[in-house]
């Protein structure tokens, strides 16, 4: 069987592009290694998180704010089971709709472990079965798994990745989280609002270290408020666990200090590594860089031609959001398009709460490169819609260059930001400046209206309400 196209693994990437191919009147299979679809994201990933974190988010209210809402309640209790199914359902209800997008798009699904025979021909290898398929473009989408050094004896039982995190079906009195960045601080927000003791061991001297320090600064102050425990510039040396439990060792960096910590989970979260195992990518002469990731030129094309990677696999953000747009690039470019990403303006979120969101430079950054700029910022707590509903952490940081006025960088900490953030996408994708951000008329009371402060504070230290 000959196809335009095949794609080699359904997450956000991976099905987006062949829907894409689709649309375009392309042929198109698409190869997936389980049973559902939706890869990471869908399964274990984006969604079952979000869903938890919502879930959670609602208890702790419920036992921690109710009450000055005028909202009496007794005898809250949290039913994991209960959570982790309508989690399930979720998941169910997203995976099931990738599947009708399929079907709908007229895209071949063929289930199983998919190499290359040769640079056009997939081998898909079931318990049952093996089988060939042939395609002028192949498009590798098999995205990235949890890194699991030796040192953490990683079982699946005690010590876990957020794979197994999702699927916790008690509320744990102690966990320890390794990593603290975006998948750590999630899933720790989900268990210490639930009542579980949380420890966050963090190598650097911050967390969420690849964002703007005021957005780590501002997280912090509130995830410690929410109780969870921060030990920065520590690491972890060893990892022992039982049956019910775990010893985590851990040791500050550059001093002899050492100490143990026992819990009832030790969560690995500091990063994730290309996927590509079992693809026989060596076979056809695919090249790799040291990190494992596939290399590719400005089109995402490999170093085989007719062989492209999208997503994870390959440099940049691991994001969702990001394969998707790189599925769409490619779809198109073997359509004989001319489509572009600007890889500066994809914004990244933290769905804790508050959430994080930024797009653009880093202050940091910007300083590193020697850019004259300006900055502007605005608290939420001078902001009506953020007292009315007692959602006062946080802030909005405006970064503008300093000559044109251009807007460089968001970086929001905040109620809602993770969908406010797509203003400053949208302003920064036609190069607007902070006056144009801070000119809009923002409807109040908003979140919203804290970026228009923020922008009136970067662009000539007048904010209204402050």
């Amino acid at each position: 069987m000959k196809y335009d196209v095949i794609v080699i693994g359904s997450g956000p990437g991976g099905y987006v592009g062949a829907i894409r191919a689709a649309q375009l009147g392309m042929k198109v299979a698409i190869i997936e290694k389980y049973n559902t679809l939706g890869g990471t994201c869908l399964n274990v990933g984006c969604i079952p998180s979000k869903a938890l974190l919502d879930s959670s988010e609602h208890f702790h209210n419920a036992i921690n704010r109710f009450n000055e809402h005028g909202i009496e309640t007794t005898h809250v209790t949290v039913n994991m089971k209960q959570m982790i199914k309508r989690k399930n359902d979720v998941v169910d209800q997203t995976c099931k709709g990738v599947e009708f997008l399929m079907k709908k798009n007229k895209i071949d699904v063929f289930i199983g472990k998919a190499s290359f025979v040769t640079k056009n021909l997939i081998s898909i290898e079931t318990i049952e079965e093996k089988k060939e398929i042939e395609g002028d473009k192949i498009i590798i989408a098999t995205g990235s798994k949890p890194i699991t050094p030796d040192i953490f004896n990683y079982d699946k039982n005690r010590v876990i990745t957020s794979t197994e995190a999702l699927n916790i079906n008690s509320v744990p009195k102690k966990m320890v989280i390794v990593g603290g960045g975006v998948i750590g601080l999630e899933l720790g927000s989900v268990f210490a609002r639930l009542g579980t003791s949380v420890d966050v061991v963090e190598y650097m001297d911050r967390i969420l270290p690849t964002m703007d320090s005021d957005c780590g600064k501002e997280l912090m102050r509130s995830l410690k408020k929410m109780g969870i425990n921060f030990y920065l510039s520590h690491s972890v040396i060893a990892v022992k666990a039982s049956k019910n439990s775990c010893t985590v060792s851990i040791k500050k960096n550059e001093t002899d200090e050492k100490f143990d910590v026992k819990s009832d989970y030790c969560l690995i979260a500091i990063g994730r590594k290309p996927y590509t195992e079992g693809l026989n990518l060596e076979a056809i002469g695919v090249s790799k860089d040291d990190r494992g990731k596939i290399n590719v030129n400005e089109y995402l094309e490999t170093s085989v031609p007719g062989v492209f990677a999208i997503g994870d696999v390959i440099k940049g953000a691991m994001l969702a959001h990001k394969a998707e747009e790189e599925g769409i690039f490619v779809a198109e470019y073997i359509a004989g398009g001319k489509p572009h990403i600007n890889y500066n303006l994809i914004p990244g979120v933290v769905y804790t709460w508050p959430e994080v969101s930024a797009v653009g430079k880093t202050e940091e950054e910007l300083i590193a490169e020697g850019v004259p700029y300006k900055s502007g910022k605005f608290p939420f707590k001078a902001l009506g819609r953020a007292r009315a509903s007692m959602d006062t952490e946080g802030m909005v940081k405006v970064l503008a260059h300093n000559d044109t006025d251009e807007v460089l960088g968001v970086h929001m900490v905040g109620p809602r930001v993770a969908d406010v953030i797509m203003e400053a996408v949208a302003v920064m994708e036609f190069r607007g400046s902070a006056e144009d951000m801070s000119r809009i008329s923002h409807p109040h009371p908003t979140y919203t209206e804290a970026v228009k402060e923020a922008a009136l504070a970067a662009t000539a230290n007048r904010a209204i309400h402050i």
